[in-house]
């Protein structure tokens, strides 16, 4: 069992495939290696390193195995920005918000849109993809607006679509491509794991086959039904904020839950009871099994054939398996149906195995039906908090007749291990660990459980249950709201390395431990590197940049040995999503940075839409902008405005701004771009140019404005992400960089950066970058002709490589 997990995880690590048949060799070389040793059943160690280095094998060649004839499935780049007429079933239910409509597409059948069925070939399809459907005039796809994607050209409302019908649609689709940040989530590794192998738009131009229902099928009946519930709920419940909790823990429908309530949830600890977690199942695994030995225990006949425990066991894994596929079948739902059921399998075959070896037994099972869970951050919570419970006997009561006070002991005593266990372990999966959620936990683990989860569920038959089932849900959320208004309510700190969070685990767990104290404090040496981690700076007199991976946008950090400044804060994706709260909060957050100062270039969104995130996660940076003062970041913090000529100094590094002058403010024809901040940084040896949005014509007048050689410098930010409109001879001849850093979106609608100006920066000697072939992008004054890609120090066979 443990070579199994080692050779998954071993292989998780491959930048790059083998071949199906390499990988076939190696298993069946090492499955005959293991059926040998197991015969000869060989004692003493050397036999035990054989078994465990052929397990080993055996676990990455059928991992890698797996991913090899996945990938073979990919979507062909030829495919890739042309017009599909697609045919097939919505595989789930629709997501809807403001901007229109996300789905889940089984593909039937494809073929190039425009062009007769006779005249080609059909295209190669992946078999799930997921599209959008948006709506014309939501404010997000609007003029002057950049998106971080796809060419998005909606021209109205979407039409009604459910899960289980068949619809021929005309599509644009490119391959699962998403940004890749130190310390940030991986949305190809999500996209992996689902099986979906594109994403894409569907097309309603006035030139595109209007989209067409064809029928309802029967393929997709809890679809349906789940869908249908989650309609009921919010028909029903009027608030729908509260509805929306309803909803996810009903059907697991998370997209349901509003953005701010999510805020609170993690600030308290408690959001993993707002939606279908391991925690859900495994409670209704347990209510379902006391229901299903009582109802046994009334038939004597049914006593007879079979005992009332295996009933009992068997009945309530059937139901919780049952109730995951209702509630969506998500990753997290199957780990924990996959562990009960091989927990109650040996219960049932009457086997009673030390801990280690039934937590290794579930550990390898969940592996072998999903081995990528290894990559998720919930696998290893789930399995180190069930790890800590057993190791510190918090379990050894369970069964047992307890009166309610030891079990309220129990509950509470469950918990405090759980929280030490985890802390470490949480620092280093979210660098941020809630103080109040012990507190927070203590009620809201009953009463979600208890009181609002069965509530939700039996408005299924009664509707009106949804109603008080939405009063307790406000009921907890005031008690939330004034847990995570307090300034004390969370604690962020910077990533530790694994080293450091394995060791506050074991500190964790040791603390826990049944033992004297005098054992027990041999714990907080191992939680200290955890506490006192600081990510490393820079020395005195340098200074880094990191161009972070936020699509079609500006956001760089610039770090100095006490001080840092992020000069634009990225793009809004949509109306319920941005670039502050998916990459910028967690990846600053993740490097324990305190911002001194932010400087937004210019008010277009692509460069402002996660300011509002940021700017709240650091109450204490001053920022500096071209914004007018009737922007609506006004509000939340006054901007000084950006001047060429100011100048400070941190740590032996120089910032001067050298765009726009005051009279550009002033300028009748004046626009966002012209007014774009641009920031000179240099410490005598290297020197970096921010350049935002400026146009031809400004970049002339920064030229003429300047000294000769005044605007040398190693590395430049791209001007306007590498538009036709800038990057103008005269700037590259007066800048000279070594490298240029492009930030913009894979297959953006702008087409950045342009042909003609890659041309432009080859034919001057000069090494371009782009966030779609490099993630993050992260230059140093120490190096200055070398960049540090994050797709490439990062590099695994999942993700995107980019042609």
């Amino acid at each position: 069992m443990a070579g199994l997990i080692v050779g998954a995880a071993l292989q998780l690590q491959q930048a790059a495939l083998w071949s199906v048949g390499q990988y076939a060799t190696l298993t069946c070389a090492a499955g005959v290696a293991v059926v040998a040793l197991w015969r000869r059943r060989e004692a003493g160690k050397s036999g035990l390193a054989a078994m465990l280095v052929c397990t080993v094998m055996v676990g990455a060649a059928v991992t890698g195995g797996r991913a090899a004839v996945y990938a073979d499935m990919a979507l062909d780049t030829l495919i890739e920005g042309r017009d599909l007429q697609v045919t097939g079933v919505v595989a789930q239910m629709p997501q809807h918000d403001e901007s229109g409509t996300r789905f889940r597409f089984d593909v039937e059948s494809a073929r190039w849109a425009n062009q007769p069925a006779s005249e080609q070939a059909s295209p190669r399809a992946p078999s799930r993809i997921a599209l959008g459907w948006y709506a014309e005039g939501t404010g997000l796809w609007g003029r002057g607006v950049e998106e971080a994607g796809a060419a998005l050209q909606p021209l109205r409302r979407p039409e009604p679509l459910h899960a289980g019908e068949r619809w021929r649609l005309t599509v644009r689709l490119k391959a699962p491509h998403g940004n890749l940040n130190p310390h940030g989530f991986d949305q190809e590794l999500q996209m992996w794991e689902q099986g979906v192998q594109a994403t894409g738009y569907v097309r309603t131009g006035t030139r595109d086959a209007a989209p067409e229902r064809l029928s309802t099928t029967w393929q997709r009946p809890i679809e349906r039904a789940r869908e249908a519930v989650r309609d009921a709920i919010f028909e029903r419940v009027a608030d729908r904020r509260l509805a929306g909790v309803i909803a996810a823990l009903v059907t697991g429908d998370q997209g349901a839950i509003d953005r701010a309530d999510w805020d609170v949830y993690r600030a308290t600890g408690v959001a993993h009871l707002m939606a279908i977690s391991g925690l859900h199942i495994t409670m209704f695994a347990w209510l379902a099994a006391l229901l299903v030995g009582a109802l046994w225990r009334r038939s004597a006949r049914l006593m007879l054939r079979w005992p009332a425990q295996k009933a009992a066991l068997t009945g309530g894994v059937a139901l919780a398996a049952m109730y995951a596929l209702f509630s969506g079948w998500g990753v997290p739902s199957q780990r924990t149906v996959w562990m009960l059921a091989t927990v109650a399998l040996l219960r049932i075959a009457g086997r009673r195995w030390p801990w280690p070896c039934v937590w290794l037994l579930a550990c390898a099972v969940v592996l072998t039906v999903d081995p990528w869970a290894l990559m998720q951050a919930g696998f290893w919570l789930s399995f180190v908090a069930v790890a800590a419970l057993f190791a510190t006997d918090a379990m050894a009561e369970v069964g047992q007749a307890l009166t309610w006070r030891h079990r309220l002991g129990r509950m509470a005593r469950e918990q405090a291990v759980v929280t030490l266990a985890l802390t470490p372990l949480t620092l280093l999966l979210f660098q941020q660990v809630s103080v109040v959620g012990l507190l927070a936990n203590a009620l809201a683990i009953p009463w979600v459980t208890l009181v609002v989860t069965p509530l939700a569920m039996l408005g299924t038959l009664l509707p009106w249950a949804w109603d008080v089932a939405a009063w307790a849900v406000q009921g907890l959320s005031w008690w939330l709201q004034w847990l995570a208004a307090l300034p004390f309510a969370t604690v962020s700190m910077a990533a530790p390395p694994l080293w450091a969070a394995v060791g506050g685990v074991a500190g964790g767990v040791l603390l826990a431990m049944r033992w004297p104290w005098a054992m027990r404090l041999l714990g907080l040496p191992l939680l200290l590197p955890v506490l006192l981690w600081q990510a490393p700076r820079p020395p005195i007199g340098e200074f880094e940049l990191l161009a972070a991976d936020v699509g079609q946008g500006n956001a760089v950090l610039v770090r100095t040995a006490m001080h840092s400044l992020l000069y634009d804060a990225g793009p809004r994706y949509s109306l319920e999503s941005d670039a502050g709260h998916r990459v910028l909060v967690p990846l600053l957050r993740a490097l324990g940075e305190r911002l001194d100062t932010v400087v937004l270039s210019h008010r277009d969104s692509d460069h402002t839409g996660g300011a509002p995130a940021v700017l709240a996660m650091q109450p204490q940076a001053a920022l500096l902008s071209s914004i007018e003062a009737s922007h609506p970041l006004q509000a939340i913090r006054p901007a000084q405005r950006c001047i060429a000529g100011q100048r400070w100094t941190w740590d032996g590094v120089d910032f001067e701004v050298l765009h726009p002058v005051a009279a550009d403010y002033d300028a009748p024809s004046a626009k966002p771009n012209t007014v774009s901040c641009v920031l000179r940084i240099g410490n005598g040896r290297a020197t970096a140019l921010l350049a935002g949005d400026i146009e031809r014509a400004q970049e002339a007048a920064l030229v003429a404005r300047s000294a000769d050689g005044a605007l040398r410098a190693d590395v430049l930010l791209v001007p306007h992400h590498g538009s036709k409109t800038s990057s103008s001879p005269p700037l590259l001849d007066a800048v000279q960089p070594g490298l240029a850093l492009v930030q913009a979106g894979y297959r953006n609608r702008f087409g950045h950066p342009a042909p003609s100006v890659r041309d432009a920066y080859a034919a001057h000697g000069v090494v371009l970058v782009d966030s779609p072939h490099c993630g993050a992008a992260g230059w140093s004054s120490r190096a200055p002709r070398r960049v540090q890609c994050e797709r490439e120090t990062q590099k695994r066979y999942w993700h995107h490589r980019v042609p």
